[in-house]
């Protein structure tokens, strides 16, 4: 009998000052990295997913962000801006006149 499976595993890259773009509040997000492992035998092998999110501390809203995105913003926050970066990586809301 083989025993398979998959194993999630959750990396906090960041914290980041950032503009909601929920709620509107400049407030902390967490650059979060979720890797998902095959596992045989409860040993993790190798990694079958990895994507990349930001989470605003405030209400809670979770933004997806592709690889690219998430380098940039944990090189801002890297950078000697003392942890902080500005910005707003959720997607813009159309202008309602």
């Amino acid at each position: 009998m083989i025993i398979f499976g998959t194993k999630g595993y959750l990396y906090q890259l960041a914290i980041l000052t950032l503009v909601c773009g929920r709620c509107g509040n400049p407030s902390a997000h967490t650059l979060r990295k979720r890797v998902t492992k095959f596992t045989l035998f409860f040993v993790p092998l190798f990694p079958i997913s990895t994507k990349y999110a930001t989470q605003c501390t405030f209400c809670g809203a979770e933004q997806k962000l592709v690889k690219e995105q998430a380098e940039h913003l944990q090189a801002q926050a890297a950078g000697g801006q003392g942890g902080q970066a500005y910005g707003q990586p959720q997607q813009q809301q159309p202008y309602q006149s």
